[in-house]
């Protein structure tokens, strides 16, 4: 089954909302909590809510979000607000999930307060669909084992044991403090294998050992 019923590219809308934002990624059946403060993202979560609660996130082309207009990454992923809540203060607290990548065609003139783009998901079709790929589930733990332990963090291990292949490999991607042009590497790679594959990379790199050490 599909992600909410979208079953090909073309049951998507071709133009989307964007939220540029370093170092957040959504992916696909992925949840992506998000605290919206500014009033120009307020409009844009009440203008998703009266349509089709759809959001496009997509980091800036260099990892920079404090300009004003910032240049964009190519590739982002649509997400869908899976869950709202207004705070007090008039904060939104939502959560995205995600549904499919996509690829910007152009960016449209300025008619909201926020950004918004013509797109195209065909490229990532296969986004629709539960992955079937295998990944090394053991040498992405102890990779991540090495990991943690290199920078003092804490991990459920039971969790990470009994979580799906595909929640488990976007959910350490997203996590994972790297810095933009990594989490953009990830969030491109064309299949699950392809991404776990970089994803171990990364975190051998940033654990500064690659060595074999049993697992626990």
């Amino acid at each position: 089954m599909s992600s909410f019923g979208y079953r090909k590219p073309a049951d998507l809308p071709t133009a989307i909302p964007l939220f540029p934002l370093a170092g957040a990624l959504v992916f696909p059946r992925a949840p992506l909590p998000l605290n919206i403060f500014e009033p120009r993202y307020l409009n844009m979560v009440d203008d998703a809510l009266g349509a089709d609660r759809l959001i496009g996130m997509i980091q800036p082309a260099k990892g920079d979000d404090d300009a004003p207009e910032p240049a964009l990454a190519r590739v982002g992923c649509v997400g869908r607000i899976t869950s709202f809540a207004e705070t007090e203060d008039g904060r939104y607290l939502i959560t995205l999930t995600g549904v499919c990548r996509f690829t910007i065609v152009r960016e449209m003139p300025l008619v909201r307060p926020y950004r918004q783009a013509e797109v195209s998901y065909d490229a990532f079709a296969a986004d629709l669909k539960q992955p079937l790929e295998q990944i090394d589930r053991d040498k992405l733990r102890h990779a991540l084992r090495s990991y943690v332990d290199s920078h003092g963090f804490k991990a459920d291990w039971s969790a990470v044991d009994d979580a799906p292949s595909e929640a488990l490999v976007n959910a350490v991607s997203a996590a994972c403090p790297f810095d933009a042009a990594a989490k953009q590497a990830l969030l491109e790679a064309p299949s699950l294998a392809e991404r776990c594959s970089a994803l171990i990379a990364l975190l051998e790199w940033g654990a500064g050992d690659d060595t074999e050490r049993p697992l626990q």
